[in-house]
């Protein structure tokens, strides 16, 4: 095998994982990494719990994939979420899975994840360099070299495991698309996804911190089709919605092409003949209640005045004054509330970016580029990404994967 390294820029979770199979398969390996300590996205993933992959079949992964899914088809039929549970347990990590299928450590820390993998490094002897890369060397369409800010490296690979554009403290900044592109490959316009939602208005910013649970949310366009809908739990922020269902809505938007509004069902467990009756048995308790006292019994406090204003019920009605009118507009108003979304919020706040390397110029099997030999790319940076659930983190193990294992082998046939 050839003395030059495979060289893995990126210590995320794609970037370990490349380097660990890379070194499984033979290679001298280093790693690249300015920050001080590996995996730092990693610790906020899960609500700091690391939901690491979602236990389901990879064609169960595939259909959270909304973009390019049949790229990543080769990976994760080699490295499924049942050989990634498998992977981090023989690594002393015991895991559990829960609603949803999504899979997280039982100790329920991120920072044990972040350890297994960081001993396993050191065990298996990766080479770990605290350094950032400003460049690859290229010579004949093939790549020879990383250039740093401390050296420059020869490399018999290199594996781009940079991450994309979303939360630039821990070390995403966007260098890898540059790099890419220096190496030939076209940019897919990186977007921000699983990100939380601005409203157009400020009704929001009056109910802010309110958190709403077991709610339906619909995202419809401008055109009234639903390209999103779901039951579980969102919250209303001073600029707008936030919370899991929310940022799952907004992985199905297109903000290029179209403009959305949020409907929450705010009682979906009841339909509307069920909830006029429960409305008429509350009247017919209570007949002298003025209505926003009588709400209390249908919506948390926060809502009350604004659902008040918008079924047009002066707040001091008694209830057994309301109208028939009135009281389908409130029914309206619980089954049917509307908020107008001016956009995502900024790709930094977002979870995961959409966008990157575009997925024809990079061999599905090997991970390895189609422009310049001996350059592979894995996780975020490709242009992939998923709804919540652990299904990103999957993405970055099977393709971290398959591009160490693409790596070591392209190093041993130049060799040869």
């Amino acid at each position: 095998m050839t003395n030059s390294p495979v060289v893995v820029i990126g210590g995320g979770a794609a970037g370990m994982m490349a380097a660990l199979s890379a070194r499984r398969a033979g290679a001298r390996v280093i790693l690249v990494e300015p920050n001080e300590k590996l995996g730092r996205k990693l610790y906020i993933t899960g609500k700091g719990r690391c939901n690491l992959t979602n236990n389901t079949t990879p064609e169960g992964v595939l259909r959270h994939v909304p973009r390019n899914g049949r790229f990543l088809y080769s990976a994760v039929t080699r490295f499924p979420p049942a050989a990634v549970m498998e992977y981090f347990e023989t690594l002393g990590v015991p895991l559990k899975t829960e609603r949803g299928g999504r899979v997280f450590p039982c100790s329920d820390r991120a920072a044990d994840v972040i350890d297994a993998l960081f001993f396993a490094l050191k065990k298996a002897g990766v080479s770990l360099l605290r350094d950032r890369a400003t460049a690859l060397e290229i010579q004949e369409d093939r790549v020879t070299g990383v250039v740093l800010e401390g050296q420059t490296l020869a490399a018999g690979a290199v594996i781009l495991a940079t991450g994309g554009l979303s939360y630039p403290a821990t070390g995403s900044t966007g260098d890898g698309y540059r790099l890419a592109q220096e190496a030939g490959h076209t940019i897919v316009e990186p977007r921000p996804s699983l990100v939380p939602l601005e409203e157009a208005e400020d009704t929001c910013a009056r109910m802010q911190g309110l958190s709403l649970k077991n709610v339906t949310l619909t995202l419809k366009n401008q055109k009234k089709k639903a390209v999103f809908q779901e039951q579980g739990e969102m919250l209303f922020t001073h600029f707008g919605l936030s919370g899991p269902l929310v940022l799952s809505a907004s992985a199905h938007a297109n903000w290029a092409k179209d403009t959305y509004t949020a409907v929450i069902d705010l009682k979906p467990a009841l339909d509307e003949e069920k909830l006029e009756a429960r409305i008429l048995r509350d009247v017919a308790q209570a007949p002298n209640k003025a209505f926003h006292n009588f709400l209390e019994g249908l919506l948390p406090r926060l809502l009350i005045p604004v659902a008040g204003e918008r079924a047009q019920i002066p707040a001091d009605l008694p209830v057994n004054a309301m109208t028939r009118a009135q009281r389908r507009r409130l029914m309206e108003v619980m089954k049917h509330f509307a908020i107008p979304i001016a956009g995502p919020r900024p790709i930094k706040e977002a979870i995961i970016t959409a966008g990157g390397v575009k997925t024809g110029e990079v061999d599905p099997g090997s991970m390895m580029s189609k422009k310049t030999a001996g350059l592979f790319l894995a996780g975020e940076l490709l242009d992939v990404d998923a709804y919540t659930g652990g299904f990103n983190l999957q993405i970055a193990w099977c393709t971290g994967r398959a591009a160490g294992e693409g790596a070591a082998q392209y190093c041993q046939e130049e060799a040869e």
